[in-house]
């Protein structure tokens, strides 16, 4: 049901700007944010801009299950084909995305132990989890399995990504890392391995074998799931890891 009622319209605490400052941006539906950004609706008695903005998430979720996913990576020229979202409103939204993925990316490095498929999978989830073009990326890790950083080293298409052994450890040396989790993503959301994956993997054993630096697991991520090579295969008792 679109929202229609003006913002003036609304008991002033219960307006999102007014519940924002007592509550915080977490009690606010994803429309009233939007609807903040916004600032106004369609104007002569058309929709809201909480209205308006729920209208956008509906417009959105045409294309994907998730109008979230696809405000991530939404252009202006999507933006301004719904209408009621000129030049103006398209700016400030996109303004807004980009600023969270700043904010996010310039998290402070957690640098507890990366001892879980879990926890590796959630060090990547920012570069792999939702992407629409398959990833490849390392985890960097010190003695100790603290994250140094992440890196992609290279981005494929909808359906593969092509990823060299020598791409991979050359960046793992240049960033002195001591030990390496190797990770990429199905942006299918299949996140069971493909002969590929699993040549991949025998090679990148070996050659972690040769250089001294300890490959710890293999993920494969999508669609908010994981999956732990290291768990479902037998490659690591082939090819040990000191």
């Amino acid at each position: 049901m679109t929202y229609c009622l003006r913002i003036a319209d609304i008991p002033t605490t219960e307006r999102p700007r007014e519940r924002l400052l007592t509550h915080g941006a977490r009690s606010l539906a994803t429309a009233e944010l939007i609807a903040i950004l916004l600032g106004t609706g369609q104007g002569q008695g058309k929709l809201s801009a909480v209205g308006l903005g729920q209208y956008i998430l509906q417009e959105l979720s045409k294309h994907q299950r998730d109008p979230l996913a696809v405000l991530r990576d939404v252009s202006a020229q999507e933006l301004m084909q719904i209408p009621g979202v000129k030049a103006a409103k398209a700016t400030t939204i996109l303004a807004a995305i980009e600023l969270g993925k700043r904010a996010f990316q310039s998290r402070p490095l957690d640098r507890t132990p990366i001892e879980s498929p879990q926890a590796a999978a959630a060090a990547l989830s920012q570069d792999l989890m939702w992407q629409t073009q398959e990833r490849f990326a390392v985890l960097l890790l010190d003695v100790k399995n603290r994250l140094i950083g992440t890196q992609v080293i290279t981005i494929g298409t909808a359906t593969e990504t092509l990823a060299a052994p020598r791409e991979i450890f050359r960046e793992v040396i240049r960033q002195g890392a001591t030990r390496v989790i190797v990770a990429h993503n199905h942006p299918s959301g299949n996140v069971e391995p493909s002969p590929q994956d699993i040549d991949l993997t025998s090679q990148l054993l070996a050659g972690a074998q040769f250089l001294g630096i300890p490959l710890l697991d293999h993920l494969i991520l999508g669609d908010g799931n994981h999956q732990s090579l290291r768990e479902i295969t037998t490659l690591w008792e082939e090819y040990p890891q000191n």
